[in-house]
């Protein structure tokens, strides 16, 4: 019966996911379309959770989250949006629109100076608010007296601060708390990600062919061209259209991250916000989720991080008082390891790129500042099996086993059996 549960739980997740376009979803909130950009704030869950199990409380709490939000990684990302309109400026060849769009990079340009990858303000506020929502949610574990959180990070510095945000409003919360902040190389094998072995390889021969031709399909950029330059035979010449859209794209998307940042967004029209958004999303299906097409192996790119999960989960557990795992890295960690972890619909597995959005969405999984959080609870009488909880993004998701009659809440002697099962299976 529990398992018809799980079943039918998971059907109309599908449903509704399938029910509710991505195209309306973009529509109503056009900053969905930046996939791993998008500022985490925009989506706030309503916070409305399933009630803890009769007799039980939470006593551990584990969770690996992304930093927040940030200025873009390199100088050729910004450049590459610039360059083409720096180069139709000096030949006269920019409408008033595409003047103002240059004038209005330009100033921006100027604030990413030694800039390149760091926090922004948004990002740490992204952290601070999660760290708040987490002590005031689960209170028998950070706010009990002197509670060990052993918070670690990866080196990257947006990593590290990101870290520090969420620690600060732990402690604010919990003065007593014992917070242990770590970062470290040798942190590194299992906080970032690990390429080696079947999943490097399977990326290194990925067929690009059918990306390629999705990519072409949903690029159309005549009408972008005709609102920024006003020689359009010139354009066909020399402006390489459809990366010139795609870079400012990403440029004007990745404005959400800023509390100054210049809004852009009006320079495309929904159904081009929208093409943009379903060429990342697949792409970012390819490298990293439950592909079939790379066969199906890009989420193992995190055994060492569920194995981390596991193992330390076991020493707190035995332990049996409130404790708390906090570990800090990227977005290209979170997203396989919600797939391999089966966190809801996070490890479909979709053949058709066309049907993709239909059943998996990036912007649900990996906005800025995304998190796992799994949450152990323990019989109040001591006598009793452990249960877990899985938050991502803070919203209630299924588990791949049966859940007790509690939906959300699963037995973790059976989760940690399946997971370990699973990685097992693939390390033979």
């Amino acid at each position: 019966m529990k398992k018809l549960f799980t079943s039918v739980l998971m059907l109309l997740v599908v449903l509704t996911i399938a029910a509710q376009s991505a195209r309306d979803d973009i529509k109503a909130n056009p900053w969905l379309a930046g996939s791993n950009y998008v500022d985490y704030d925009r989506q706030l869950p309503n916070f409305r959770y399933t009630a803890t199990p009769v007799g039980y409380i939470p006593f551990y709490f584990s969770h690996y989250g992304r930093h927040g939000s940030r200025w873009l990684i390199n100088t050729s990302d910004y450049d590459k949006a610039l360059d083409p309109l720096r180069k139709a400026a000096r030949q006269d060849k920019l409408t008033a629109v595409g003047k103002e769009t240059l004038a209005q990079l330009e100033q921006f340009y100027k604030t990413i100076d030694k800039r390149l990858g760091d926090l922004t303000t948004v990002g740490e506020r992204q952290h601070h608010g999660i760290g708040k929502r987490i002590a005031a949610r689960f209170p028998e574990i950070f706010k009990s007296e002197g509670v060990a959180i052993d918070a670690r990070s990866t080196v990257v510095t947006r990593c590290i601060l990101s870290m520090v945000a969420e620690c600060e409003e732990l402690m604010a919360a919990n003065p007593t708390a014992r917070i242990h902040n770590d970062v470290s190389e040798s942190l590194q094998y299992y906080l970032n990600q690990n390429r080696e072995g079947r999943v490097k390889e399977a990326r290194d021969h990925m067929d690009r062919s059918a990306l390629n031709a999705f990519t072409e399909r949903r690029t159309h950029p005549t009408r972008l061209m005709n609102v920024l330059f006003n020689d359009q035979r010139w354009v066909a010449d020399s402006i390489p259209q459809g990366s010139l859209m795609r870079h400012l794209f990403e440029v004007v998307i990745n404005m959400q991250s800023h509390d100054d940042g210049v809004d852009l967004l009006h320079l495309f029209t929904n159904d081009e916000l929208y093409d943009q958004w379903t060429i990342n999303n697949a792409s970012w299906y390819l490298r990293y989720a439950n592909a079939p097409q790379t066969g199906n192996v890009n989420p193992f790119s995190q055994f060492n991080l569920l194995t981390n999960i596991i193992e330390t989960a076991d020493t707190c557990v035995a332990l049996g008082k409130p404790q708390a795992t906090m570990r800090f890295g990227h977005e290209v960690c979170v997203l396989p390891l919600a797939c391999l972890m089966e966190l809801g619909t996070c490890n479909a597995s979709i053949n058709d790129l066309d049907q993709l959005e239909r059943y998996w969405r990036n912007y649900t999984i990996f906005p800025m500042g995304c998190n796992i959080q799994l949450v152990f609870y323990k019989p109040k009488s001591g006598q009793g099996d452990i249960l877990v909880k899985a938050l991502l993004n803070e919203r209630e998701v299924t588990l791949p086993v049966p859940s007790t009659s509690t939906p959300y809440y699963y037995k973790w002697k059976d989760l940690r059996k399946y997971w370990s099962d699973k990685l097992y299976k693939f390390a033979q």
